[in-house]
């Protein structure tokens, strides 16, 4: 069998026949290549081997065409994104800070976060938050500070966390999609949709040492745990 007739083959063999053609190669001693052969012409039947390869390909082109748009539409989304990151932040706008702790990591969690108004409002988020690890703890600081400002009259909002697994899963998604964290992530995209009701949100990466405000909340969440000081976990 030529070359190229056997990488047609393979590519259009879906695994379970790739399968079935190692297994009968293996049981009657001839090449995996006319094994192959054998289990596609089974497959095709009546239609023939020739329609059978020509379907697949056009599939494969269709999916490959599909996945070339998803991607093209994944980068304008981030270009969008990246663009608001880096957008001024305009005088009427809502600034939000979160920050979660998880001590050991994973162990207890608390969460603390801050949100102020453009005129002065102040609120402040610190509280236990359970147990699990710090993936969590930083996303259910993010949710209580996404439910705080759901009721106030929001024209836009800026977020800021110093966790990149949290604002790329949340920013970048579903090209990223932390593990583990599938239900926090929808809890808050439904979060950012109700609030997109009422103006525009973004999310912000920030280091730690401009996450201050929030951070010693969530120590302070943390300390309340046992009733003395905790240090930041690494």
């Amino acid at each position: 069998m030529h070359p190229s007739e056997l990488e047609q083959l393979a590519a259009a063999a879906y695994k379970s026949e790739r399968a079935a053609s190692r297994r009968l190669a293996a049981r009657s001693g001839i090449g995996e290549a006319e094994a192959l052969h054998q289990v596609l012409t089974q497959a095709a039947g009546a239609q023939g081997l020739a329609a059978l390869l020509a379907g697949r390909a056009r599939l494969r082109e269709l999916e490959q065409t599909r996945r070339a748009e998803r991607a093209r539409a994944q980068q304008a989304r981030l270009a969008l994104k990246r663009a608001a990151a880096q957008a001024p932040v305009p005088a009427h706008a809502w600034r939000a800070w979160f920050d979660g702790s998880a001590h050991p990591n994973p162990g207890r969690l608390g969460i603390g976060a801050l949100l102020c108004g453009p005129d002065g409002e102040r609120l402040e988020i610190s509280r236990q938050a359970g147990h699990g690890n710090s993936g969590e703890a930083e996303y259910l600081a993010l949710i209580a500070v996404l439910e705080a400002a759901l009721p106030l009259p929001i024209t836009q909002l800026v977020v800021y966390g110093d966790s990149k697994v949290v604002i790329d899963d949340v920013n970048l998604a579903p090209a990223v999609g932390a593990k583990g964290l599938e239900t926090h992530r929808e809890r808050v995209a439904a979060l950012l949709r109700q609030l997109a009701l009422n103006g525009a949100v973004s999310l912000r990466w920030v280091p730690r040492h401009r996450n201050g405000e929030a951070d010693r909340l969530s120590q302070q969440a943390i300390a309340s745990w046992c009733g003395q000081a905790v240090g930041s976990p690494d």
